[in-house]
């Protein structure tokens, strides 16, 4: 099988690439690898579903730049493709005194970027946009939105097998042999010949870029998040999305509501260390990557900064009266009764091995080959501007 370009991993951020290499260079012959036997599997089909509108991140930062230019990109996308969506705005409420002077941190963050007619507003405004929240001051953001990730990675592919591009679903990557104009990809199904590759292969993002990158040295480590729905009579208590200050002790959002998009609220998530890669349950346990994970310098040094949000976060996993409580912050009136336990994702958490977090995107490159090491949150959102960006970078090598 000979390609031009061989992308090794189908979520979104994989197949952005594939279909912005199309759309600039139509004749490419692309081939899209991944070990599940469709698109989506992981990250992508198993979030939230937010839109999100970039109001978190350091103005002028990767992050927030390529998350207001893919935001108009997917919005172009959606609506040009028919994939439901909704830009119902978001609200983030601070419910203690002293979450306010962070609120007012988020909120000129959000200024910084660009972001207009987001605003601070009082208790009885959260209560007209929300009426069963519990704030005392909160930051309307009419910019945030849902969608179904899984539903435009699907478009994304389609699109792509419509030129000269092909999927190549169930193949476990299992080797890369780099040689000077000629790459081969070897599979569970045979060899993969191209000229290069791209590594977008999210939770396993870090061995693959090892098979041609021997010396990097920064782990993936999987956190999952938990889920609960409300029971539909009680989905009333929910209008669309509603947010925490987030705790600026930990790297992570923290619980909320979501409204999806195909129906029903979700709450949570929390963020727990998963104990396999693609751990969705508690219970789901590969003690040779659960071991590489403990094992990991860089770990060690996370899980000393953050024991203490990690056994908290540990201990609402098993103890749903835990979960409610910290739900409780935002809505009061919620119960036990009120939800019934829901899906779960796993993040992908790149580290170093001084325990430092990499939270934005990065990519090493070498003649042959493109890693995308980590591309965390808002990926999804930003998927086409990513998906730009790498292109760019593959048209460079290819020409």
């Amino acid at each position: 099988m000979q390609y031009d370009v061989a992308i090794i991993g189908a979520g979104i951020v994989g197949l952005a690439t594939a279909y912005q290499l199309s759309e600039k260079q139509p004749g490419l012959r692309i081939a899209v690898i991944d070990k599940e036997a469709g698109v989506a599997r992981h990250q992508t089909g198993n979030n939230s579903g937010v839109i999100h509108s970039g109001i978190y991140y350091t103005p002028g930062g990767s992050k927030a730049l390529n998350c207001r230019r893919g935001y108009d990109y997917l919005l172009r996308f959606a609506q040009a493709h028919g994939i439901p969506h909704e830009v119902c705005g978001k609200v983030i409420v601070a419910t203690r005194k002293a979450e306010v002077p962070a609120l007012e941190g988020i909120l000129k963050t959000g200024q910084a970027n660009g972001l207009e007619g987001i605003r601070m507003i009082g208790r009885e405004a959260c209560r007209e946009i929300e009426p069963h929240v519990d704030a005392i001051q909160g930051i309307w953001v009419p910019q945030s939105g849902i969608i179904s990730y899984r539903a435009v990675a699907e478009k994304y592919l389609e699109l792509v097998q419509r030129r000269a591009g092909e999927a190549l679903p169930g193949y476990t990557v299992q080797d890369i042999d780099l040689r000077p104009g000629q790459v081969t990809v070897v599979t569970d199904h045979g060899e993969v010949n191209c000229r290069l590759v791209i590594n977008c292969a999210g939770l396993y993002s870090d061995k693959i870029a090892r098979m041609t990158m021997p010396a990097i040295n920064l782990k993936i480590i999987p956190f999952r998040g938990e889920y609960y729905e409300l029971r539909p009579e009680k989905q009333y208590l929910v209008n669309n999305l509603i947010y925490p200050v987030p705790n600026p002790n930990f790297p992570f959002l923290g619980v909320h509501f979501t409204r999806m998009i195909s129906g029903g609220i979700e709450a949570g998530p929390n963020a727990v260390l998963a104990f396999r890669r693609e751990g969705y349950s508690r219970y789901d346990v590969d003690l040779r990557e659960l071991f590489e994970t403990l094992s990991y310098s860089g770990f060690q040094q996370i899980a000393r900064k953050y024991w203490r949000d990690g056994l908290g976060e540990l201990y609402r996993s098993f103890s749903k009266s835990a979960f409610v409580r910290a739900l409780q912050h935002l809505i009061p009136e919620i119960t036990g009764a009120d939800l019934v336990r829901g899906g779960a994702g796993v993040r992908a958490m790149a580290c170093g091995p001084n325990g430092e977090l990499i939270d934005d995107f990065l990519f090493l490159e070498k003649p042959g080959v493109i890693n995308v090491c980590n591309a965390p949150s808002p990926a999804a959102t930003a998927s086409l501007a990513i998906g730009e960006t790498v292109a760019e970078k593959a048209l460079k090598h290819l020409n």
